[in-house]
């Protein structure tokens, strides 16, 4: 089994996006979405922002996996920045109030 998993997000961010990435339940998300990671593995996990429905992407690398096989409720998960912003995914709403623009 995977015991621990070092992921790596980009510094700058948000206080708000790190203090989504650090509750247990993004935590349980990760482990049971991801049956198992590899190094320099890439992948986008939506936060939630709180209000409005809607949600912004976090692009994560995986830096270092210690064990192998599957990840389990018992895998731990760590955080690391990296240098780079690398946000591709942006904010997302998932409502709009009307149509976009010129499409009516």
């Amino acid at each position: 089994m995977i015991t621990r998993v070092v992921l790596s997000h980009p510094e700058d961010l948000s206080a708000w996006g790190r203090m989504q990435i650090e509750t247990k339940p993004f935590r349980a998300w990760l482990r049971r979405t991801h049956g198992t990671f590899e190094e320099g593995e890439r992948f986008e996990e939506f936060c939630d922002v709180g209000c409005c429905g809607s949600s912004h992407d976090i692009a994560f690398v995986v830096e270092a996996v210690e064990g192998e096989g599957e990840v389990t409720r018992e895998t731990e998960i760590a955080y690391v920045e990296r240098p780079e912003c690398d946000l591709s995914g942006g904010w997302r709403a998932q409502s709009r109030a009307g149509p976009e623009p010129g499409t009516d």
